[in-house]
């Protein structure tokens, strides 16, 4: 047998390479193989990188700025399950990096992630991916990604996964997704709740935590709120309240309840099991601030329902909210007063807290805390609404003061609710007085000029309720507090308009606050609003009414029409109608402007010049040196004292003069052609002669310089009429005499009866001209005037009226045409029961049967309107 020979071993294929043991100490290094195509080493690659990122913050930087992330990136979706697992968790430890965070959402990683939660990968995949996720999930960008991308539907079905991190990640990601509307309307249609609610079961405090939180944000949803209940919810949550051991999570419990009170259905099944009264008891026992917080708030949320407010008072809440107020956390008081809010809307609460909260909340005025204050005033502002008995409650507390001084808070909340307060507690005079003393107009200009739509409203209101009274509205008006409420006229807010309107109404009952409103354009902006049918109401018109009472000449132009209430006064001008939107001149630059061929400018003024005082008016009345006039006052007596079977008798017939009446302020020759009567010695003589010449004196006394101090021009033979009317007039004791011989004594000086047949030969034009060409003006005082027509007649009688307490109308027609329409009553008619019938209308004739009364609604009567 021959001796064995040792074969030789073959030696390496040359084109393979010998295996290389490789140990690197530099992350670098390990960064590079991870663009190796050998799956081992892939996945040592990985592995060693993810301990790496285990080690903290600046390992995970690092790896960003060595490149790691993108090819890593890639090994998400790798064959390799191993590679991929340990990619997947690598990028569960990185995802917490911001800068990581930005970098994966420009890599669109999030489809890759998501995969990685399908129910055959393994758990430890499962567990980092929903931790990448719930990473990333903390930002909005990222949110769409994840729900674009389909992941939460995985991320519901893996709360029920057996492995505790992964329930922690999913709810957690679930947590941060529902913060938007979107995601909440999709986990309605998955049916989500139910799994959350055995994440309640969980032995893992922040697993019940976080599936709390979840519950509390979804349940702000109405559909949300009844599939919790749909799926005994409420149990468990009540439960929870109920174990001390679990009081780490009370609060969170406590908001998902309060959520649920908004809805009658689960109000009626807590009342049903009891937990309402539990609720209340848990809220009032409790000393943890958080926990008295929430539930305060779950009264609030529930007692927005009427029914949920019945049920609340049987349960005595009021008491409980009266304790909370007491507490020293700022958040509970908060709650407390945002609760006592709601449950003043029943008023069996609202008696409540008359002797009980009221005190407590005027003291929550006093805090440091804005938002103590804003929540207290809301509470009071609502209690004193409609409450007369809460509003004095209120005062009682001393809350006037600081309730003021929140006017000057810097939350618009604070501010509105305060000033509603306070317009609540005006309308009662006693209290209104007590405001007005605490300054309350210096304080409310503030608010008047703030940018907030709800405060300048409120203010406003606070305005109309307070500015009763002339001190009241004078101290507005010497505080500035005019030019901002007018201001507010200009707000395109509805709200802000009525009630600023309201206000300038209010304000303008005194003339010289009527006046300073109307220089700041009140009247020209309200004019503006009632022109608009969009912008005007029922304020705008009142106050713009109100202002025009102040201003009857602008009034009469714009309206044709002045009421018995409107008085007219000296420097009142008739201009003629006007358009809206047409300026009216003053009556001074109307005197100093050229002679022009228009409508002549009518004025009442029945103050004397030094040069004709009225201090010895009865003397020369009975002087001849007023020919005319004392002829007319015969004439008076007798028209008054002369009554026939068909009425009063015509003037006409005892007319001993011409009609063009008195003419001596327009010439001494005039004047002179009357002589007296009776010669009655020298003294008599001079005296004559003296007032003829006062007769005679210019009568503008604007003449001159417009520079100079001007006044209105002076109207004797106006002064004169008023005189003679009071002593003439006044005396008559029956109201329908004292009209009829004051429509006599008007026509009388304004050229006496005018046939109907013979009014186109009543040359009435040629005298105004003569008047304004002698005057050189176009403003001619109505005492001028002794040839008159239907306007003339109509304003003359209106202006005599007045002075003597006569109450009438003064109403412009078309085509030059006035009239005066007075209120009678027949007391020959009675009414039922005996009562005396209404007061009837009645035209006054004073062109062709002076003195005549005609019913308005009478055919007769239309006609003379269009004569």
């Amino acid at each position: 047998m021959g001796k064995k020979i040792k074969k030789e071993a073959e030696p390496p294929p040359k084109d393979v390479f010998d295996p290389l043991t490789i140990e690197s100490k530099k992350a670098a290094t390990v960064v590079l193989m991870l663009k190796s195509p050998e799956e081992e080493i892939l996945a040592k690659a990985c592995e060693a990188i993810y301990r790496f990122a285990l080690k903290g913050e600046e390992n995970k930087a690092t790896l960003l700025e060595l490149g790691a992330v993108e090819p890593l990136a890639k090994l998400l979706t790798h064959e390799d399950k191993v590679v991929r697992r340990n990619a997947t968790m690598i990028f569960g430890i990185l995802a917490s990096n911001n800068d990581v965070k930005k970098l994966l959402r420009e890599l669109d990683v999030m489809s890759s992630v998501i995969a990685q939660l399908a129910p055959e990968e393994e758990v430890v995949i499962h567990e980092f991916a929903s931790l990448c996720l719930a990473n990333m999930s903390a930002e909005y960008t990222s949110k769409v990604q994840i729900l674009e991308s389909g992941g939460l539907e995985p991320l519901i079905r893996l709360l029920g996964s057996p492995d505790p991190d992964v329930k922690k990640n999913s709810i957690e990601c679930i947590y941060n997704l529902v913060q938007d509307f979107q995601c909440r309307t999709t986990l309605q249609e998955l049916n989500a709740i139910p799994p959350m609610l055995d994440l309640l079961k969980s032995e893992y405090p922040i697993i019940q935590l976080l599936a709390l939180k979840t519950l509390g944000v979804i349940t702000n949803d109405k559909e949300s709120r009844a599939m919790l209940r749909d799926n005994q919810g409420l149990e468990p949550l009540i439960k929870i309240l109920e174990t001390k051991e679990l009081n780490d999570l009370h609060i969170e419990a406590l908001a998902v309840v309060a959520n649920c009170l908004e809805d009658m259905d689960t109000i009626v099944m807590i009342q049903q099991t009891g937990g309402l009264k539990k609720l209340l008891t848990f809220a009032e026992n409790s000393s943890v601030p958080d926990i008295q917080k929430n539930a305060a708030r779950a009264i609030t949320k529930a007692a927005y329902d009427p029914e949920s407010r019945r049920f609340f008072h049987e349960q005595e809440v009021e008491k409980c909210l009266v304790t909370l107020l007491g507490s020293e956390n700022e958040g509970t008081k908060i709650a407390a007063s945002q609760a006592i809010s709601a449950m003043s809307e029943n008023s069996s609460s609202k008696d409540f807290f008359n002797n009980q909260g009221i005190p407590q909340l005027v003291q929550l005025l006093k805090s440091d805390n804005e938002e103590v204050r804003e929540a207290a005033a809301l509470a009071l502002a609502n209690l004193t609404t409609s409450n007369p008995a809460n509003a004095s409650a209120a005062a009682e507390a001393d809350g006037i003061d600081p309730l003021i001084n929140t006017l000057s808070s810097k939350r618009d909340g604070a501010i509105a609710n305060a000033a509603t307060v306070l317009t609540n507690m005006a309308m009662q005079e006693a209290l209104r007085v007590s405001i007005q003393s605490h300054n309350i107009m210096q304080a409310i200009i503030g608010p008047l000029h703030s940018a907030n739509t709800v405060v300048q409203s409120k203010a406003a209101l606070a305005v109309s309720a307070t500015a009763c009274g002339y001190e009241a509205r004078a101290e507005l008006k010497n505080a500035g507090g005019l030019e901002p409420l007018v201001h507010l006229l200009y707000s395109k807010n509805e709200e802000v308009r009525r009630h600023a309107s309201w206000a300038v109404m209010v304000c303008a009952s005194d003339e010289v606050v009527a006046t300073e409103l109307c220089r700041l354009g009140a009247a020209d902006i309200l004019e503006e609003i009632n022109l608009s049918l969009s912008r005007k109401n029922k304020f705008s018109e009142a106050a713009y009414n109100k202002l025009l009472n102040h201003n009857l000449s602008l009034k009469y132009s714009q309206t044709g029409y002045l009421s018995s209430t409107n008085i007219i006064s000296d420097g009142f001008y008739d201009y003629g109608r006007i358009s809206h939107g047409t300026k009216l001149l003053p009556l001074k630059e109307l005197s100093f402007q050229e002679l022009n061929d228009q409508r002549a400018i009518l004025l009442i003024n029945s103050k004397p010049s030094d040069a004709y005082p009225l201090s010895n008016m009865e003397d020369k009345s009975s002087d001849t040196a007023y020919g005319r006039s004392i002829s007319s006052s015969s004439s008076l007596r007798r028209a008054s004292k002369e009554k026939t079977s068909a009425g009063v008798g015509s003037p006409t017939e005892e007319k001993s003069e011409p009609p063009s009446g008195r003419n001596s302020v327009l010439s001494k020759s005039a004047t002179k052609e009357k002589g007296p009567r009776k010669i009655r010695g020298r003294k008599e003589e001079e005296k004559v002669k003296e007032e003829e010449e006062i007769l005679s004196a210019p009568k503008m006394s604007g003449d001159g310089s417009p520079d100079k101090e001007w006044c209105p021009p002076s109207d004797p033979d106006f002064c004169l009429y008023v005189f003679e009317v009071a002593k003439i007039i006044l005396p008559i004791t029956n109201i329908k005499e004292q009209i009829e011989a004051l429509a006599k004594y008007v026509a009388e000086k304004m050229g006496g009866p005018i046939p109907k047949e013979k009014l186109h030969e009543f040359s009435w034009e040629l005298h105004i001209s003569e008047l304004k060409f002698q005057l050189k003006a176009n403003v001619i005082p109505i005492g001028l005037i002794k040839k008159g027509t239907f306007y003339h007649r109509a304003l003359l009688f209106k202006a005599l009226a007045d002075k003597i307490g006569v109450g009438c109308s003064l109403v412009r027609g078309e085509y030059g045409r006035a009239w005066n329409e007075v209120k009678l009553m027949d007391k020959s008619r009675k009414g039922l029961m005996g009562c005396l019938p209404p007061p009837e209308t009645y035209i006054v004739d004073l062109m062709f049967h002076p003195g005549e009364l005609m019913k308005l609604k009478s055919k007769e009567a239309d006609l003379y309107r269009f004569l």
